[in-house]
């Protein structure tokens, strides 16, 4: 039977649940663990797919293609396995399966209400993805913040699960703002006494509790707090603010977070093997290099709308002795006039992905720059898009090519969609998404990237390459080194005899991992490198 820990937040938002979450993913993993995680959101959107970048952040994308929060970025990247559309669940999505049930007569006239209905419904997530991964535990992180109105029904739905599958199965951390007060010199306990408070009055006294500090606490603190809140004295953990994130797993265990949950969980297991990460740390510490990119797109305003792009390029600069300085430019202000001073400096060049018309120019500008200028560019998704308007625009004398999205009335659609291309996908009905194969090119960049001939990336787009433009495109120097294994569909394009110039359609970002660079960002860094020391 899996285990189920369900993490929680209370005085403020933003407090790190789901890394702590993530951070506890791993170091049970690393005790011999299979661990599943997933985030339970409580507002209404059905799923993160439509909800502004800037608002909300990037869309991550899972293997079988559900689009969820950014939070299950960060679970992969430390817990190193693959998520499900399981993994992530709303307010939203809670009711329209219920209403599509209703509708279809499943209750057999029922009165549709919060108890039991919608409760059943997301305890029958919580324990789907115990049933589709196989894990021995699933850790949940409940969206927002404890007193939130809209997160009732799912605080009554894990007191659910904690009732059924009996409290060693069960175990509740709630994670707390302990704020520190210069004036008087302390911190201040109260706040967090507080939030437990309003957790008890749901029906969920936490087992553990984590203190999201800047700076250390003093044990007088911690033996308040496990006094006054009802948890045993070592399970009160200190959560410091750490230089690199990555830290996060070997801060906590310092404060024996593992060895306390297996213990209140009664799982008898070996100390966790951290090797691998703390030589992952090590290279973080011991970068000797310094390199510089460019990340060019249209939501830069909230880094977070491109997180796993930023970390997909440390990860590589880890891997690469590197230490990666993310320059953040909005495309809307790049001109064919500025174009040379905004890019000046740079020693490679992101373009990520993106929808909508807006910031489009100057992104055009941007690879046309790099193409010119020699400089390595990686094309994600749009990028890759870009890079054939452009190429078609500049080298292929195609004058007005663009894509179908931006300009219908153009008369060079180079990108389109392309309905041919989208016989059977359901998932978004005119998206792609999730993991599709891709045929890699023998002879390519792309292949010595990889180093094999068949690769799987996840996808989130509707517009493709048109296959009407090959021939001309090709026959100006434009290389398609990756197509789908039927050759139907252009999956990347690149430019030979270049340091690094790729446009993948797909998101690789979405699949690198702090100890394990995804080799497509850590060829592109590499190169980076090696224009910054010309």
């Amino acid at each position: 039977m899996a285990k189920y820990i369900f993490v929680t937040g209370g005085v403020v938002s933003g407090l790190g649940k789901g890394i702590t979450a993530a951070s506890l993913g791993r170091l049970l993993k690393a005790r011999g663990l299979k661990v599943a995680a997933q985030k339970l959101d409580p507002y209404i959107n059905v799923d993160p797919g439509t909800m502004s970048p800037f608002q909300h952040g990037e869309v991550f994308v899972t293997e079988d293609g559900a689009e969820t929060d950014l939070d299950l970025g960060h679970y992969e990247r430390f817990i190193d396995e693959d998520l499900n559309r399981y993994s992530n669940l709303t307010t939203g999505k809670v009711y329209w399966n219920i209403l599509t049930n209703e509708r279809a007569g499943a209750y057999l006239g029922e009165t549709v209400q919060v108890i039991p209905h919608v409760t059943n419904e997301i305890k029958r997530f919580i324990y789907s993805v115990a049933d589709t991964t196989h894990a021995d535990v699933v850790i949940t992180e409940i969206g927002g913040t404890i007193g939130d109105i809209e997160s009732q029904p799912f605080l009554e739905a894990i007191r659910q699960v904690g009732h059924e599958v009996g409290p060693s199965n069960c175990l509740y951390i709630h994670v707390t703002l302990v704020p520190y007060l210069s004036g008087s010199d302390e911190h201040k306990s109260k706040p967090t006494q507080h939030s437990v408070k309003e957790l008890q009055s749901s029906g969920i006294t936490p087992n553990v509790i984590v203190m999201r500090v800047d700076r250390p606490v003093d044990e007088s603190i911690k033996r308040k707090i496990g006094l006054f809140c009802n948890v045993k004295p070592d399970c009160v953990i200190e959560n410091l603010t750490v230089e690199t994130l990555y830290e996060a797993p070997i801060m906590l265990e310092r404060s024996n977070f593992s060895e306390v949950v297996c213990r209140e969980l009664q799982l008898d297991l070996p100390q966790p093997n951290l090797r691998e990460w703390n030589e992952m740390l090590d290279r973080v510490k011991n970068s000797t290099h310094h390199v510089k990119i460019g990340l060019v797109g249209k939501y830069v305003k909230l880094h977070d709308a491109y997180l796993s792009v930023a970390e997909a390029m440390r990860h590589a600069g880890y891997e690469n002795s590197a230490v990666v300085e993310i320059e953040w430019i909005d495309s809307e202000v790049i001109d064919a006039k500025n174009v040379a001073e905004k890019l000046a400096g740079l020693d490679g060049i992101v373009l990520p992905g993106g929808f909508g018309v807006r910031g489009v120019e100057g992104m055009i500008q941007t690879a046309k720059y790099a193409r010119e200028n020699n400089i390595p560019y990686l094309g994600l998704c749009l990028g890759m898009q870009i890079a054939v308007i452009e190429y078609a625009r500049n080298v292929a004398g195609l004058f007005g090519a663009n894509s179908g999205e931006f300009d219908e009335n153009s008369p060079h659609k180079v990108i389109d969609f392309m309905p041919d291309q989208y016989a059977g996908i359901q998932m978004g009905g005119t998206m792609r998404l999730g993991t599709y194969p891709c045929k890699v090119k023998e002879g390519t960049l792309l292949e010595r990237c990889y180093q094999q001939p068949l690769i799987h990336e996840r996808h989130r787009h509707r517009y493709e390459f048109n296959n009407e433009y090959r021939d001309r495109l090709t026959s100006v120097g434009l290389s398609l080194s990756g197509t789908s294994p039927d050759d139907r569909i252009v999956e990347t394009i690149e430019l030979p005899n270049r340091p690094f110039y790729i446009g993948v359609q797909f998101h690789p970002e979405f699949k690198s991992r702090p100890n394990r660079a995804h080799p497509l960002f850590k060829g592109f860094v590499a190169a980076a490198l090696k224009n910054s020391n010309k």
